[in-house]
């Protein structure tokens, strides 16, 4: 038996339905600040953070071996009134875990997992079809896409190192928007606006070497003027390392019709690290709009 972790946005009804179909019914599992879009014909499980080990020993109780977690989670407040004696043991570990931001928090939950016998699965895993082939699934190719996608890797494996965002925006062989916490969503909106990026901390970059203005103007605190976002590209990858089987990038529909509100002209994801949720409907909101949409490495 499969518990599907719920959080937040189209990927855990996507799985509850997939997974259904098969005649594989999973137990939804919600965090109680959290709850998800899955519909209500699925048995489910509310659970807190700070009770976190007696739910774990609930799973196996009700015989789930495998485990997915999928879908936005923020990470809660926790009420130390509310820690129960099974999730006592794990406070240091998980304290000492958040410490290292959200990557580091993960690992160490998926640790715990499965030190109970519960096997961590993908959504990948779940359904393949969320990974999309590689090569070109719609529209044309614009020039100077290389160097965009060099210049994409750069400031990506950057902000990887600074676990501070997923995605980027180039135009030109320039970055002009960096995924926040805020997620790809808000850069976007922000684009599509003309928002001002928001100034980013120094230190995270003190010790990394880039071409580029707009960075080298962060680190003076002075702020570049912003870029038009005509004919920027979107690249989406995963961090370096990233936990892929509770962490991989996704995009949908949304980001498909944000791309095209933002003026951009088109979007690359990195070939095994991004899922694409309704890939047919992606296709074609971008084709119709002119943007393509690229898989490589």
């Amino acid at each position: 038996m499969l518990a599907l972790v719920a959080g937040q946005g189209g990927l855990p009804p996507h799985l509850a339905r997939v997974l259904a179909d098969r005649g594989a019914m999973p137990l939804i599992c919600e965090m109680e600040q959290f709850p998800s879009e899955v519909g209500p014909d699925f048995p489910r499980l509310t659970f807190r953070l700070e009770t976190l080990g007696r739910f774990l020993e609930t799973l196996v109780d009700r015989g789930v071996t495998q485990i997915c977690l999928a879908g936005a989670v923020r990470r809660p407040e926790v009420d130390p009134a509310r820690i129960d004696p099974s999730t006592a043991p794990l406070v240091p570990r998980l304290t000492a875990a958040m410490a290292l931001g959200d990557d580091g928090a993960l690992r160490e939950i998926i640790a715990i997992i499965e030190e109970h016998g519960l096997a961590v699965v993908g959504a990948h895993q779940i359904d393949p079809d969320l990974l999309p082939p590689g090569g070109l699934l719609c529209g044309s190719l614009p020039g100077g896409l290389e160097a965009d996608a060099a210049a994409a890797r750069t400031a990506l494996a950057q902000m990887g190192r600074a676990d501070a965002g997923q995605a980027v925006v180039v135009a030109g062989g320039q970055v002009i928007a960096r995924e926040d916490d805020r997620g790809t969503a808000a850069m976007l909106a922000d684009l599509a606006t003309g928002t001002p990026m928001p100034p980013q901390d120094p230190d995270a970059w003190d010790t990394l070497a880039t071409p580029f203005t707009s960075v080298a103007d962060w680190f003076t605190g002075q702020q570049a003027p912003r870029s038009d976002p005509a004919g920027g590209v979107l690249f989406k990858a995963a961090k370096p390392g990233q936990e892929l089987r509770a962490d991989m990038p996704l995009i949908g529909p949304d980001t498909a019709v944000q791309a095209v509100r933002a003026g951009l002209v088109g979007i690359q994801l990195q070939a095994g690290g991004v899922m694409v949720l309704d890939r047919p409907r992606v296709i074609a909101t971008l084709a119709e709009a002119g943007l393509f949409l690229r898989v490589a490495p």
